[in-house]
């Protein structure tokens, strides 16, 4: 049975829900390495990059790169994949939350209905 014919509002699906706010991956490290009782300096310098950039991605203002997701993988054993999955779905999620950008993409779809 079609989800629309049953009167289920798909966006209220599990599957279909997201949070309210995108939660950025750096907010998820930053926590781990405070639980872990390291700090941004110590580890910025145990990977080898700035502790100012380091700060920017456990912040949110920067993203977490391949490169990133490996250095923090090799000094936490958390696996970049994890990572990498997490920033691609806060990506998704932020461009998802801009109306105008969603309004390009139905125009897209019902264009493409009639293909």
């Amino acid at each position: 049975m079609d989800i629309k014919l049953a009167g289920i509002d798909p966006n209220m699906i599990a599957n279909n829900l997201t949070t309210s706010r995108p939660i950025h991956p750096g907010e998820m490290i930053k926590d781990e390495i405070e639980y872990r009782g390291i700090s941004q300096k110590d580890l910025a310098a145990e990977v080898g990059i700035p502790a100012s950039v380091l700060n920017a991605v456990l912040n949110g203002k920067r993203a977490v790169t391949t490169e990133y997701a490996l250095l923090l993988e090799a000094a936490l054993g958390i696996e970049a994949d994890i990572w990498l999955r997490q920033q691609a779905e806060y990506n998704k999620q932020v461009v998802k939350s801009d109306p105008s950008f969603m309004e390009r993409i139905n125009r897209i779809r019902k264009v493409a209905a009639f293909l």
